[in-house]
């Protein structure tokens, strides 16, 4: 048995610390939460990115009554910026959540499924994107997809396949 340490780079922050670039992106995720479609949940998201030529796109997760029909915010946008420019590589990814009685304490992270998604543009893209997740009470900032989903499956796999 050969036992291996994983190691990932989170930082943890004030609102404050951020760049100004940074703190406009998290305020563009919180503002995409309004008009989150989540009506069976009343858990709004909201996403905001900036792409390498500057542009920001944002997106919200949205709910159907027929689970798992929705979509999270995070995929929303990534897919909306990558089907619009699909060469300018993502620089940051912005992410926040609200409940009924306002915007989460603490950060949440992205669910497995845009972790898999994020991963495969930050490997289309062969350079990190970096992660800022909003709480009230600060934010984790991730310095590549990899620091969220370690053990990954990727086109490595696939292309074992005989």
């Amino acid at each position: 048995m050969v036992e291996k340490q994983i190691n990932a780079k989170i930082l943890f922050c004030s609102l404050d610390e951020l760049s100004e670039a940074e703190k406009k992106l998290v305020l563009k995720a919180k503002e995409a939460t309004v008009n989150s479609y989540a009506p069976y949940s009343a858990f709004r998201v909201g996403a905001a990115l900036q792409l390498e030529n500057g542009q920001v796109v944002t997106g919200n997760n949205q709910e159907n009554a027929a689970y798992p029909s929705g979509l999270c915010a995070e995929r929303v946008t990534l897919f909306y910026a990558n089907a619009n420019w699909p060469d300018t590589p993502v620089i940051t990814l912005a992410i926040a959540a609200r409940g009924q009685s306002g915007f989460l304490k603490f950060p949440i992270s992205p669910c497995g499924s845009c972790r898999q998604v994020l991963l495969e543009s930050e490997r289309r893209q062969k350079r990190p994107i970096r992660i800022l997740l909003y709480g009230e009470e600060g934010i984790t900032i991730i310095s590549s997809v990899r620091d969220l989903l370690p053990l990954s499956f990727d086109e490595t796999y696939l292309s074992s396949i005989d």
